[in-house]
């Protein structure tokens, strides 16, 4: 009888303790899913202020100014900057503070040569399957760059252009194909917005090659459609570089001559 007290009074008095700690693992539990909610705003709000072309490359993130731009505490907003570093659009210097990375030119080469290969495989698996939804989503994008071409904004370009990119991936189905084509874009999107005002024409061109692509698709030809995102992909490389040249050895090639750089320039 004395066991059998023993017993019951130590399973009782474990259920009264768990019973005690279930309000606070509830709060628990639900505080870890507001920060991670608040988390993730805070992150898709810098990320899309590095997209646009609001941040650039060498800018300083402060957490106070963020917290309190997004009226959040500062707990998120310093788990959503180690979020960014993960995902290789900011660096942490220590003694210093948060910054937008820098992608060099190598850099930028080596995830060119990665997203060809992602969007090469995407044309052929979206080829045999694209639908009416896709391809009206895809046509809307087009018209988008067609519109932004006509008023010569390159901000709304560049966003049609990414969410086209974007979209023929994600209409694939394919998660894991999915999740790195994003982290990639994330990394080029600090680097390649300079490559569309290379040359005066580059938008006309790239929106050239984006109609292709989708013609190409829409005709079920997967290898035509993941020959013209090679060469387009391959493009876009090229135009990466011609804008990393000094403004002479562009002239050189052009046969225009630089137009000489003010003192302000020079300052700059």
């Amino acid at each position: 009888m004395r066991l059998l007290w023993r017993i019951t009074h130590i399973d009782v008095a474990k259920n009264v303790e768990m019973t005690e700690n279930m309000p606070n693992a509830a709060v628990d539990a639900i505080d870890v899913v507001r920060r991670h909610s608040l988390t993730t705003l805070v992150r898709d709000a810098i990320e899309r202020q590095i997209a646009d072309g609001n941040l650039t490359p060498g800018d300083k993130l402060n957490e106070a100014d963020w917290a309190a731009r997004l009226q959040v505490s500062r707990g998120p907003v310093r788990e959503a900057f180690r979020a960014l570093e993960q995902a290789g659009l900011v660096r942490t210097e220590k003694n210093r503070g948060v910054f937008v990375r820098t992608v060099t030119l190598a850099e930028a080469d080596e995830i060119y040569a990665v997203r060809a290969v992602l969007e090469e495989a995407a044309c052929r698996m979206l080829a045999v399957c694209l639908d009416g939804k896709q391809f009206a989503t895809l046509r809307g994008l087009l018209e988008s760059m067609q519109r932004a071409l006509a008023a010569q904004d390159e901000d709304a370009y560049t966003r049609a252009n990414v969410a086209f990119h974007d979209t023929i991936v994600a209409a694939t189905g394919n998660g894991k194909l999915y999740e790195t084509y994003r982290r990639l874009v994330g990394e080029l999107n600090l680097f390649r917005r300079a490559a569309l005002v290379a040359h005066d024409d580059a938008m006309e061109r790239s929106l050239d090659e984006h109609r292709a692509i989708l013609a190409a698709l829409a005709a079920r030809d997967a290898e035509h459609a993941a020959a013209l995102m090679r060469a387009h992909v391959n493009g876009g490389r090229q135009r990466a570089h011609q804008a990393c040249e000094p403004a002479g050895e562009r002239s050189m090639r052009s046969g225009v001559p630089a137009a000489p750089v003010s003192t302000d320039e020079e300052r700059a």
